[in-house]
């Protein structure tokens, strides 16, 4: 009796203590953990090109041949965002040297083409759609710049598994199934789109297996020639010929002659830590400006997503959009005044017109001294600690791009040039072989031992929402995995007291802000309209790596496979 009785407590005993292990486990600021691996982490919107980086690792290759590889997959498994016929922006962290490198391979605007000739053929605004938002495709020479500098592998090597998937085919995800069906209208449109894209006449469904044979057909030219299959040989021949029928002014030499720069990472300081983004005239600045705006309020005692702190940082993102909207463009063009822009003399001029009462509707530019879509992102680091950042698109996400595609080439073409604007004198005025303002921006931080590559996809969403990634780590304490999890907030107007928020925001707080004037569009509890990010962090003390992944997105964050003997 005495032995049963003892039994039935003893179990009673490991039952609770069970439920208590269980239910502490459950009380989590995220949904799920971080990936913590000694060897390499790919972190991207799609776990076939997450497989595709860590594959590439595992044969020993640099973090950037696993960026080029998964972004190849990327471009064959989300073709509305993203593809060749878009471009690319990269931060690569050099373990050996400690430096960063930045990759700008945005593509310029055809030579003969611009403000004067779309307005003499009574077009008032840059069109968004067609061949004259078309700019030279950058992200296969930005390719190649990578592999130039960085990489242990050749390109059959790296594009080898999307060629595999490309003839082979793919089974179509979630996230991107709902974007496919409603880019469909759009894509019947065009010949060539509605050829590749909508099998039996329509876009492909969750679940259901998708080839593109003219794509591992161009894949496989760049695989034997390089760059030069896409910029001078049958590839650049059929988007020329392609163009010339739309009536479009790009020409052989526009794709020639056309190569991605290396530009040193702009920065600033936020608590402590450096953050990193690329220069204009990509909109990266944006996001350092608000960080220097934020950094005069103590968000961290405000609390996390209070009103206090929300108020401050939508504030803080009006005045620094203004700005970029007003001053960035190619610097081959514009005196863009980016250490003025960059001041935290300038941020705490900015900050003292945010009124802690009240939502101010029109925020125009200031005068900082000096001064006269859709996309995917992912992030790389090796078992040796060389990171990338690296975020690629072919802008419109509804529509592939320009909503056009060469007959043959099995990718869509980007409508980059849809940012140009007409206006005289306006700094970001299309020109020939000007690079638009771009929506596009990879970021890095860092303090100590610790570097993160980071980025968030979505149009104007990138620069406020790698903001908030900061600040959440910053002020908050949170973890990678967490601080992309976390309610966004986005505005992706330029004007105007509107703003989204997730459902996740408390509804009080919400009321609150709207008191102080705040228009808010509650979204659901995840949403893409705040854009879905990856992040890889590197602890140089321990050498162990960590890996986050959006659950905006169908994507993962997967770790390098052992060395197999």
């Amino acid at each position: 009796m005495k032995r049963k009785l003892a039994w039935t407590l003893l179990v009673l005993l490991a039952g609770l203590a069970m439920n208590l292990t269980d239910s502490d486990a459950q009380d989590r600021a995220q949904a799920r953990s971080m990936v913590i691996s000694q060897y390499g982490i790919v972190a991207a919107e799609s776990p076939l090109a997450a497989q595709a980086g860590v594959q590439i690792l595992a044969r020993g290759g640099h973090a950037v041949d696993a960026a080029v590889a998964a972004n190849a997959v990327m471009g064959l498994v989300a073709p509305m965002s993203n593809g060749i016929g878009g471009d690319l922006f990269a931060i690569v962290y050099d373990a050996k040297s400690g430096k960063l490198y930045g990759l700008n391979a945005s593509g310029w605007a055809p030579a003969k083409l611009d403000a004067k000739f779309l307005l003499d053929k009574g077009i008032k605004q840059m069109p968004q759609r067609g061949i004259h938002a078309v700019t030279v495709p950058g992200a296969v020479e930005g390719w190649s710049q990578l592999l130039a500098k960085f990489g242990r592998l050749k390109f059959d090597a790296v594009l080898a598994p999307a060629i595999h998937y490309a003839e082979q085919g793919f089974p179509v995800t979630e996230f991107v199934s709902d974007v496919w069906a409603r880019s469909e209208r759009r894509a019947k449109e065009d010949p060539g789109l509605a050829k590749t894209y909508l099998p039996n006449g329509r876009a492909p469904k969750l679940g259901e297996i998708f080839h593109n044979p003219e794509l591992a057909w161009t894949y496989k030219l760049i695989a034997a020639q390089g760059r030069d299959a896409f910029y001078s040989g049958e590839v650049a021949q059929k988007i020329l010929d392609f163009s010339q029928k739309q009536g479009g002014l790009m020409t052989a030499a526009d794709m020639a002659e056309f190569r991605a720069e290396w530009a040193e990472p702009i920065s600033t300081t936020y608590r402590g830590w450096t953050v990193y983004e690329i220069p204009p005239n990509g909109q990266g600045i944006a996001a350092l400006v608000m960080l220097n705006i934020m950094e005069n309020y103590p968000l961290g005692e405000y609390g996390h997503n209070s009103s206090r702190a929300l108020h401050a940082m939508i504030e803080a993102k009006k005045l620094a959009y203004a700005d970029m909207l007003r001053y960035v463009a190619d610097q081959k063009f514009s005196r863009v005044p980016v250490a003025g822009m960059l001041s935290k003399d300038y941020a705490r001029e900015r900050a003292r017109q945010i009124d802690a009462g009240k939502a101010n509707c029109e925020v125009a530019a200031g005068k900082p001294p000096g001064a006269g879509g859709d996309t995917i992102y992912l992030s790389v680091v090796d078992r040796e600690g060389n990171m990338v950042s690296f975020i690629q698109s072919n802008y419109s996400s509804v529509g592939f791009g320009a909503g056009i595609s060469a007959p043959g080439t099995g990718f869509a073409l980007q409508n980059r040039g849809g940012l140009f604007s007409l206006e005289a004198g306006h700094p970001n005025v299309l020109a020939g072989h000007k690079r638009p303002l771009h929506t596009i921006v990879p970021a890095f931080m860092e303090k100590g031992d610790v570097r993160i590559a980071f980025g968030i996809m979505g149009g104007w969403n990138q620069s406020q929402a790698h903001a908030q990634f900061v600040s959440n780590i910053v002020d908050h304490g949170m973890n990678i995995q967490a601080a992309l999890e976390a309610a966004r907030f986005t505005k992706d107007s330029f004007s105007g007291c509107d703003v989204q928020m997730e459902s996740r925001i408390p509804a009080e707080v919400r009321a609150e802000l709207e008191k102080l004037g705040h228009k808010i569009e509650v979204r659901g509890v995840y949403s893409p309209a705040m854009g879905g990010g990856q992040a890889v962090m590197r602890d140089f003390a321990t050498r162990v790596n960590y890996g986050a992944s959006d659950p905006r997105k169908d994507g993962a964050a997967i770790p390098e496979p052992p060395l197999q003997k």
